[in-house]
């Protein structure tokens, strides 16, 4: 695990225009069921799953956020906090296709750059296809996203789509990590030196007429006793 006891729970964002399947996305992925019959969403619903991702377990609240503009002032208020984002248009909808930057925007104005796919939903129906190959391999170009071409109703590409965020999402915490850890270490290094007998802050002058601070070290994170008796005492 990145850090003991800890769970690694990823919010997922699903946006796009009302009937690319955005619904029918995440229960598949977490019900593993499909159903034809189209309902609108309001507002917002929720799912989540346990995967296993490069031996992390990690728990993915997916977000199912409404695709009509009525509802903006709504769902915008549930990207806030979000970690990933999915962003879908359908192989048999060109508005929806033309709404992806629309919908990044969105996202991208509530909480910045995150993890983010793009995803052709409804590839079964390439018969009844308005978008060109080379067009949504364009867009996924430009936006400089990864992008999946993915039929719910077939299961094809559901479990890549959600598995590649959560790894781009770990690699991502692992880096910030990293490099906080580097930060802290460098500051710690030009501040001055660590004193664990000292409890207080405090200025001493050196030798050479130099002055050095004395710090009290943080204290570190440890697993809680697992002692039944431990803040017992015998009577």
């Amino acid at each position: 695990m990145l850090e003991e006891d800890m769970e690694v729970a990823i919010k997922v964002v699903v946006v796009g225009n009302g009937a690319v399947g955005k619904s029918s996305m995440i229960q598949r992925y977490c019900k593993g069921i499909f159903t034809k019959d189209y309902k609108k969403t309001i507002g917002v619903d929720f799912l989540e799953r346990q995967i296993l991702v490069n031996d992390e377990e990690v728990r993915l609240m997916l977000w199912d956020t409404a695709g009509q503009e009525e509802f903006d002032a709504i769902t915008k208020a549930y990207y806030r906090g979000a970690q990933a984002c999915v962003l879908v248009f359908s192989t048999t909808d060109r508005e929806s296709f033309q709404a992806i930057d629309s919908w990044r925007e969105k996202v991208e104005a509530e909480v910045g750059d995150i993890p983010t796919v793009l995803v052709q939903n409804k590839i079964d129906l390439l018969e009844e296809t308005v978008i060109k190959n080379e067009e949504a391999e364009a867009l996924a170009k430009r936006l400089k996203l990864r992008f999946y071409r993915a039929s719910v109703k077939e299961d094809l590409n559901v479990n890549e789509v959600f598995k590649y965020l959560a790894d781009k999402y770990l690699q991502r915490l692992k880096q910030q990590t990293a490099e906080e850890t580097e930060v802290l270490h460098t500051t710690s290094n030009k501040i001055g030196v660590f004193n664990t007998t000292s409890s207080n802050v405090c200025n001493q002058s050196s030798s050479n007429g130099r002055e050095v601070i004395t710090l009290r070290p943080n204290k570190q994170r440890t697993k809680k006793s697992k002692n039944p008796f431990g803040s017992c005492s015998v009577l």
